[in-house]
């Protein structure tokens, strides 16, 4: 009766587990680190008003005509994406392309496939530790008592993976609009480690002088992503990583694959075919 931990509840940890779905005798566990699910496709709410929302990560997601259409086809059908039909400044139209929004919030896809997978998801486990004992593997947190998994699948960040200690290391009012300022992967390399507050400022004083009649903003929130998207992925993998085979420990995400819809669903469908040959 094997147990299955998936550590991250972002897009690849989430469609992996609804893949597994079935697979296992025992439920399926999800842990995060994060308050909530998406990772990198997180959606904040206002505090004054949770119907007020802003993508943090994504907003939008794009279908290209190599695509796996069956995964945006379920997702459309049950209203999690929809059609964009804003125009994006700057963006290459490709033949064959659509372009989606999630009007529930980008974490609602994350949400979806979750749900589908009935597992037993847990927030605000952050694994710190993962050690073999008899066969098995297992992994501490900084909150909570350590827990015994016969297959453990990573989808953090690769450069999370590498922090892990343990036996890894060597193997209703009105609501207003939602302004979210992007800046470029240069600028967040050169203030990755800059004070939050300071560059809050010097985002703000620059948005201000693009449009100087935008209204003064009721909360700001400034999300500093130490993991965006992945500027050159782990060469030679299919997807997925396998750090030991008996128990399993293997790796997967954007980071052996591509930043984008596409290479999340791509490494999920790779660990979740090796994890069942491996039940």
């Amino acid at each position: 009766m094997a147990r299955v931990l998936v550590v991250g509840a972002g897009l690849t940890g989430g469609a992996c587990a609804a893949l597994l779905r079935g697979a296992t005798r025992e439920r399926l566990c999800v842990w995060d680190k994060a308050r909530g699910a998406g990772g990198r496709m997180s959606t904040s709410r206002s505090a004054r008003d949770a119907a007020c929302t802003a993508d943090l990560g994504a907003q939008y997601v794009s279908r290209r005509a190599e695509s796996r259409g069956s995964f945006y086809e379920e997702l459309l059908s049950h209203g999690i994406l929809e059609p964009l039909s804003a125009r994006i400044e700057g963006l290459v139209e490709k033949e064959g392309s659509c372009d989606y929004v999630a009007p529930q919030g980008i974490s609602s896809v994350v949400k979806y496939y979750l749900r589908q997978s009935g597992a037993d998801v847990f927030y605000e486990r952050h694994v710190t530790h993962i050690s073999l004992r008899d066969g098995k593997w297992e992994v501490s947190s900084k909150m909570g008592s350590p827990e015994l998994f016969d297959v453990v699948i990573l989808t953090m960040p690769v450069p999370q993976i590498l922090q892990l200690q343990g036996d890894i290391i060597n193997k209703s009012p009105e609501i207003g609009p939602s302004v979210v300022v992007h800046t470029t992967v240069t600028f967040g390399i050169e203030h990755l480690d800059s004070d939050p507050a300071e560059v809050q400022e010097l985002i703000l004083s620059h948005l201000e002088n693009l449009v100087p009649s935008l209204p003064k903003a009721a909360s700001v929130k400034c999300q500093k992503w130490r993991y965006s998207q992945v500027t050159k992925a782990v060469p030679n993998c299919s997807g997925q990583m396998i750090l030991h085979s008996q128990p399993l420990l293997i790796c997967g995400g954007d980071g052996f694959t591509c930043s984008n819809f596409d290479g999340c669903i791509e490494s999920a469908m790779s660990l979740a075919e090796t994890v069942r040959s491996h039940l």
